[in-house]
Formats: C-alpha cells, structure tokens, sequence
C-alpha cells in the first residue's frame, strides 16, 4: 500500500469532509481519513490506483485537491490562509455600512440614494458571498443543505428582488424613500428593496467566519512544534574526524557525538561515556536515566552532564520522535469533527423555507391573487428566512468566552471544542509538571542519632553546588536557601550513575545511594536503613551523605505536589468527573502522589502510546475524555481525548495539541475551564435559537403578504442585537477558586 497526504481546498464544514472522505473511499482498495481542521487528506492506496485518480475524485464531488511537493523541491511560503478572507471581510465591511445607513435612517436617502445602494450592494452580494454560493451549489449537486445553502438562498433572493423592484417596478423612480415605521399592511413589493438586509447578512456571516478560520489555522501547528524538537545539526565521527552535518545527512550505523546539553540526533545506541539523559518528552519521569556503553537512547532526549558516543539505529521517518507525530496526526485525523450547530439547524430549516416559498407562491396564484403579489410574498419569505445574526451566534459568544477566559488564564482554541464539554465524565491527569511542579525539590532531611539535619544539610549542599545533576541542584538549592552561602568544595569527583564527592572543612564527603556508602566501607546505622525504605516507598529519591567513614544522614528529593493540587481534584469530584492519574513514572512515586491529592485510580509506567491507547479504551467504553498534561509525551493523548487541556508552563508541543490552555501552572483552572466551556456551549446554543426565532416569527408576515423592508431590516438588527447581548453576559463568569 502506498501513502499520500493530499491538500483540499474548498471545505466550508464537516460535512464537506465527510463527503469527500465517502467519495475516495469508493475507489477500490482506498482506504482515506480527511480532517476538516487541517485540510488534508490520508489516503491509503494500491498500485492499480495513481495519485491523478485520487485529485480527480475529490474534483468530482466539487472539491479541490492537491498533491504534497516532491521533496527535492523548495517547499514555496505559504501565506496566511485567512489573508484573503479578512481582505474580503473588509472591502465588505467598506461597501456595506453605507448601504445599511441609507436604508433605516430616512435623512440619508437623498434623490438617487437607491441606485448608490444597488452599485455599493451588488459586488457585496456577489462577490463578498461567493464562497457561500460556490458551497450552496456544491450542497445542491449532493442533495443537502448547510448554512452557506441559506445565506445564498436569501442573498441573491434578496438582491434578486431589489434589482427587479428598481428595474421593472416603482422603486427606481427619483425620490422613492424608506420612511422608518414598522407598520404591518399589505404593500405593492414592487416599491421596495432589500439590499441592506442582503449586504449585511453577508458581511455579519463573513466576520463569523473569519473568527472561526483564525482559529482553525492553529490545528497543524502541533505537528511542526514537534518535529523542531529534534536536533538540526549533528557531529558524526567519519575517517577518524569529528565533522558537523545537517540531521537529513545523517545514516544507520554512524557514529555521533553528543556533548553536555545537546539534544540526541536519532535513536541508537550508546558505544562510549557515561551520562545522565533527560527522556521526560518520552517517559514524563522527572529524574534523568543514568546510561552507559550499551544502552539505548531516544533522539531529541537531553545530554544532561556526560560526552557520549552514540551509534545511530533508527533516523528520519523511524525514530520515536516521528512516531510521536504520526500519532498526534493520527490522533487529530480521527476525533470526530463536530458539525456546526448551524449547519445541523439549516439542514432542516433551509427545505423547510423553500417547501414554504413555494406554498406561499401557489397559495396566493390558486387565490386569485396577481402572480406579482405571489411572486412578492414567496421572495419575501426566502429573504426573511436569512438570519444574519446565525454568522455572529458562535464568534460573539467565543469571543467573550475566551476574553473572559483569557482573564482567568483559560485560553479556548475554537468553537469545535466546545461541543463534547458539557459531556465530559472522566479527566485524565499526567503526573508530572501538572500534579506535580516537574522539578525536583529537596522536602526532607533525616539525621542519625548524634547528629545535626543543618548540618547535614550544609555539608551535603556544599558538595552538590559543584555537579549538574537535577537531584545535585535540588540539594544544593534547599541548602542555599536555608544557609545562603555554602562552604568551599576541594577535590570534586562525579562517580557516574552513583554519586559525588569531595572535601568540605577538611571531611572527604560521600553522597550517593546507600549501595555507593556501603561499597566504600562506610558505617551505616540501621535507623538511615529505615529511612532510606521509607522514602523509596513514598516514592521519593533518597540521597545518603557520609563523611570519616560514617553514614550521617539522608537528603529526601522528590518532584514536589503542586499546593492548590488537592484541592482541584476535590472541585473535579464535585463537577461529578472521574479523576484518574497516567503517568511515565514508576508505580510507588504515582501512588504516593494520587494518595496525596485525592485520586482513587492510578496507571503508572506507560508509553506515550499507552497514554494514547488508555484515552481510545475509555473512549470505547463510552467515557467522554478529558485530558490534562503538559509534556511532548502528552501531545498525542491530548489531540485523541474529546477535551484536551494543557498547562501553560508545557511544552509548545502539548499546548498546540490542547483544545485548552491553562496559563497559570493552577490545576484549579482546569474545572473552571470545563464550566466555562460548558458556559460558552450553552450561549452559543441560546444564540443559535434567538438568531432563528426573530426570523421564524416574521415568515408569517412574509407569508400574508406584510413584510416590508423596515421589518425585515428590524428583525435583522434586533436578533443581532439580542444574540451579542446574550454573549456578554458571559463576562460575570466567577472561577469556583
């Protein structure tokens, strides 16, 4: 089977993804995902398909598509796909606000004011709209309707109508006017216009979308942010010479160097030195894996205080890093696109209105009626039918969820993450960095009889300024703090993967695990023993120090509970969620920290894959899934879960990936960012129901007959009105902290 990612041009909603998703999976032996964020296709296919056969069908069902660059071709810039929208949203704005001063303030209709409004209306209509004609006609040709159906509908009905009016009828004569009153009676159509209903609705629904496209563009950022987490260069060892090269240069079985602080180029083997690596990204541990001449290493984890040679085994497309982002992509493809609420309404509302258009038409002909008073009252119902207040119901309600969001440090990506919020059940938390603080802190210090913590603690520090190691600085930090300045270290030795040591005041000092102690013949009283098991059991790392041959006490890091942890687990609980820890770490140090804060269920030890699988599994079950982390090895969890929330102190990575983000490092924001979610998902819905409400209460009036344009222009501004309203209110929202 061979791969492709193809670019698609011309979706307006999740049904258009859809539509092209059914139309390349009839192809024989294509099997293909489309993501309405990203605008890309995944096709799977088999030699007896081309890639030409694969455009020509998403051409077919009225999309475009295009093939990805070869590679050996220079990728051109792509400019910012909501350029040419806000352009459009602009020059709309510029035509339309004459158009609709003239129409309701009557001082403004000076003699020809009529022909000005059809010259400043006719290229909004149609050429600010086409987008939503293009999409209207596309909608035809499969037999449905969204909401780029109706705003076309009533549109061109509208500007249709007032053309016919200002042409054929009385409302071209010089000195026609619009006097302000709502009055309902019986009115010759053929005396009025409609364009200013018709220009705003397209530059309202216009300014909608172009809130929403604003926000769709970051989708993909998730998978680029990860991919520049690998190195760029790489100094390989070839004919007995260090030489720089660029990563792609880079092949199985050459061999690296990787000094302190560099990240790892691929994934290999470690063939010379010894050091310590940061592999949070992948494994979410907080404590560096020490690692010699045999051991595995991951690409993009960090050189933390050792020169090592590395043999490279897997490069490019096969390293862990790249299955990292095949899994957020993979991830991202396959959570269900929501379909706009308003498109799930026009769907039904748009046959509804026409079936009544034509009722209309026919009822008013079998009357008796005059086929112009028929042919008036059946267009009047299609241009009521267009509620321009349908493109502002979700930017306005977004706009002021996310700015009073932004206030409470919750920032919301889009609409579409809203939709499965109010059902969220179950909150998934990663341990470290969203628990916990992700940085090693010195919280204990055990003294043997006979012996003084402080001064245990300022010899020990004393040692530890001299090393790198995070352990190393979490000690030296907890003694700086307490003492300020330490004393002076002579004779400094780094014993690789065991301890340090060194000469303070004259004492040789010792700190290491308790095995490095007892090696070198040092005395250890049983109660540091007991010590030392009580700390590993509550999962923490435990440090003994010894000087003159004596063990004299034991320095307890860990990665320290968040304070206001508990407490936001406690407020979860109360929401009526299920709180559940998954974590890298071991089984010890995850229990301890869920007895800590209140988490009943633990899964300890995983992959970032099995942060994935453990999402998909709850998921089956029929869990609606909240994700909360904020490393690289979240990333793919967080695009697989309903909702995912990443802390704002994470990666950019795990941020890109989140449909939310947490500024502050509280977990508290995380139940007020669901109850503001689920705030913002019930105004948008309220919206939604308001925008169509003021419309379907005047198709009657239109039906009998009664509208004219002061009502129309009316119900237009009110539902607007009422619908941004509505949205402020969600500026009293008060965090539960």
């Amino acid at each position: 089977m061979n791969t492709i990612e193809l670019s698609i041009g011309g979706m307006t909603c999740a049904s258009c993804a859809a539509r092209v998703e059914k139309k390349l999976n009839k192809l024989d032996g294509v099997t293909a995902t489309v993501n309405f964020a990203t605008e890309k296709a995944r096709v799977a296919f088999g030699d007896e398909v081309s890639p030409g056969q694969l455009v020509s069908a998403v051409e077919s069902a009225g999309y475009q598509a295009e093939l990805p660059e070869r590679p050996d071709e220079p990728a051109e810039p792509t400019d910012d796909p909501t350029a040419a929208l806000k352009r459009r949203l602009l020059i709309c704005v510029a035509l339309s606000v004459p158009v609709i001063a003239m129409a309701m303030v009557p001082v403004l209709q000076f003699t020809y004011w009529q022909w000005l409004s059809l010259t400043l209306a006719a290229p909004v209509v149609v050429w600010g709209a086409w987008p939503f004609h293009q999409a209207a006609w596309t909608n035809l040709r499969h037999g449905t309707a969204t909401m780029d159906t109706l705003i076309s509908i009533g549109t061109l009905a509208a500007l249709g109508w007032s053309i016919y009016a200002l042409f054929w009828g009385t409302a071209g004569i010089p000195g026609m006017t619009h006097p302000f009153e709502l009055t309902i009676a019986r009115t010759d159509g053929t005396s009025n216009i409609y364009l200013e209903a018709a220009a705003g609705v397209t530059t309202f629904i216009l300014a909608g979308r172009y809130f929403e496209a604003r926000a769709k563009r970051r989708a993909g950022a998730a998978l680029r942010a990860l991919l520049e987490l690998g190195a760029r260069e790489v100094t390989v060892r070839r004919g007995g010479a260090e030489q720089r090269i660029p990563i792609e240069q880079l092949v199985i079985g050459d061999e690296f160097v990787v000094r302190p602080g560099e990240k790892i180029a691929a994934d290999g083997t470690v063939v010379e030195g010894a050091s310590a690596v940061d592999a949070s990204m992948l494994t979410g541990e907080s404590v560096p894996e020490e690692v010699q001449p045999g051991d595995q290493v991951v690409g993009a984890t960090v050189n933390v205080d050792g020169r090592l040679v590395v043999r490279a085994d897997r490069v490019g497309s096969d390293t862990q890093l790249a299955q990292m982002a095949r899994m957020v992509e993979d991830a991202q493809n396959g959570k269900a696109q929501a379909q706009r609420l308003a498109d799930r309404i026009s769907g039904v509302f748009v046959p509804i209105v026409i079936a009544l258009s034509v009722a209309t038409l026919g009822f008013w002909i079998g009357s008796g009626f005059p086929v112009a008073a028929a042919f008036t009252a059946a267009v009047a119902v299609l241009i009521i039918a267009c509620p321009c207040a349908l493109g502002l119901a979700t930017p306005t309600a977004l706009m002021v969820g996310t700015g009073r969001g932004a206030q409470l440090g919750i920032l919301i990506k889009g609409p579409e993450v809203l939709e499965d919020t109010r059902r969220v059940d179950t909150v998934i938390l990663d341990k470290t960095g969203t628990v916990t603080t992700g940085s090693m802190t010195l919280v204990d210090v055990f003294a043997a009889e006979g012996e003084q913590p402080d001064e245990v603690l300022r010899v020990a520090g004393a040692v530890e300024s001299s090393s790198e190691h995070p352990i190393a600085r979490a000690i030296a930090a907890g003694a700086q703090e307490k003492f300020g300045e330490l004393p002076a270290v002579t004779a400094f030795t780094n014993l690789r993967g065991l301890g340090v040591s060194g000469q303070v005041d004259g004492r040789a000092v010792l700190l290491g695990r308790l095995r490095l102690l007892a090696d070198r013949s040092h005395e250890i009283p049983s109660e540091l023993e007991v010590a030392v098991a009580r700390a590993e059991s509550d999962g923490r790392t435990a440090v003994v120090v010894g000087w003159d041959g004596q063990a004299r006490g034991v320095l307890m890091v860990a990665d320290a509970v968040k304070p206001t942890s508990a407490e936001a687990i406690s407020l979860l609980k109360r929401l009526g969620l299920t709180p559940i820890m998954v974590t890298g770490d071991n089984e010890a140090v995850a229990r301890a920290v869920a007895a800590e804060v209140g988490i009943d269920e633990v899964i300890a030890g995983v992959l970032p894959q099995d942060k994935v699988d453990t999402v998909k599994r709850l998921q089956r079950d029929g869990k609606v899934v909240a994700m909360v982390g904020d490393g690289v090895n979240d990333a793919a969890a967080l695009a697989q879960a309903d909702l995912g929330l990443a802390m704002g102190s994470g990666t950019d990575v795990a941020i890109e990936a989140s449909d939310l983000t947490l500024v502050s490092n509280d977990l508290r924001a995380v139940p007020d960012a669901i109850r503001l979610s689920r705030k913002t998902l019930s105004t948008i819905k309220g919206n939604l129901f308001w925008a169509f409400a003021y419309n379907v209460a005047a198709l009657p009036l239109a039906a009998a007959g009664l509208l004219n344009p002061m009502i129309a222009g009316a119900a237009m501004a009110f539902s607007s009105v009422f619908v941004v309203s509505n949205s402020l209110r969600l500026r009293a929202f008060t965090p539960s902290r």
